[in-house]
């Protein structure tokens, strides 16, 4: 899982998304906010840890044709180029299947059952928060020896639909600026970083009060 505030926020109000974020073998931190809340809560994170780089990273420093990948979500056709673009740009890779992220619930153990004939060693998940967290737990099991991560956005990046903040903006912990100003809707899922920050800071003081009574 690549861990956001808002996605935080969600988990910290919603038992079953909760528990899915708690289920994942590793959840990074994707965005500045949660290495912000780590040193405010005294539990410090190194870096930023990004869903994007994490997946590039592990395609760069594997070796030849040695990842199976499937891609699961956007509209159609973004799985599709978001596919040709890793494939191209990393040897590591084979394609072995891809669908869009607009299908019928009901459909979920189908498309399990297709990922899992495919032979997918790696599948990237792109159905934007909660969905894909959700969609992970539920069918991650039948998947088979698949590893799954949730990647969101990340494939209209690869596919060339969206561009992504120059590093200097990454750097300097503004690509979440970049992108609002870049897609203005998104300035709705921005209102709930205050609550996460009034979450962090409420928990931060209770643990130091608890701290100081003991």
């Amino acid at each position: 899982m690549t861990l956001g505030a808002e996605m935080a926020t969600l988990a910290a109000r919603d038992d079953a998304y909760r528990a899915a974020i708690n289920g994942a073998d590793l959840v990074v931190p994707d965005t500045v906010g949660i290495v912000w809340a780590s040193r405010v809560l005294r539990r410090p994170l190194h870096e930023r840890v990004a869903g994007i780089d994490l997946v590039e990273r592990i395609l760069r420093e594997s070796p030849p044709a040695s990842i199976r990948l499937f891609i699961l979500g956007a509209a159609a056709g973004v799985a599709e180029s978001a596919a040709q673009a890793l494939g191209g740009a990393f040897q590591s890779v084979v394609i072995c299947g891809m669908h869009h992220g607009y299908f019928d619930r009901d459909h979920d153990a189908e498309l399990a059952n297709v990922i899992r004939a495919s032979g997918a060693r790696l599948v990237l998940v792109g159905m934007g928060f909660p969905l894909q967290e959700v969609w992970i737990r539920q069918n991650f099991q039948t998947l088979g020896d698949a590893v799954c991560i949730g990647v969101g956005g990340a494939l209209d990046v690869w596919a060339g639909r969206v561009t992504r903040a120059p590093a200097s903006w990454r750097r300097a912990g503004l690509e979440w600026f970049y992108r609002l100003v870049r897609e203005p809707a998104r300035l709705r899922r921005q209102l709930a970083l205050p609550r996460f920050a009034a979450l962090v800071l409420a928990q931060a003081l209770r643990e130091r009060g608890a701290n100081q009574a003991r």
